[in-house]
């Protein structure tokens, strides 16, 4: 028999979130540097981006516009598959997914 995939609410209720200033301050960024959405969401600025162009540790990977498959995998899937996928070549996972 195959595996029921869970819905997005059961994976999202076992989840455990932290904080984005924590997110971010592992990755080298201040709260200065975040335009905080409350506790767990920020958005960064055009500066701060540009601010690490020629910073030789990390990559920025924008997934946007993607039509969501019939089982319901969009850009939220691809972004958390990417990010495991980059874990697993490096121990550090430091995603803000």
């Amino acid at each position: 028999m195959a595996n029921k995939v869970k819905s997005d609410i059961e994976i999202a209720s076992v989840a455990e979130i932290k904080p984005i200033t924590e997110v971010a301050e592992k990755i080298g960024l201040s709260v200065e540097e975040l335009e905080l959405f409350g506790k767990y969401k920020a958005k960064l600025s055009y500066d701060t981006i540009h601010s690490l162009v020629n910073k030789e540790d990390g990559k920025l990977v924008l997934v946007t516009a993607i039509n969501p498959t019939p089982a319901g995998e969009g850009k939220s899937t691809v972004t958390v598959g990417l990010g495991d996928a980059l874990a697993k070549r490096k121990k550090n996972d430091d995603r803000a997914s």
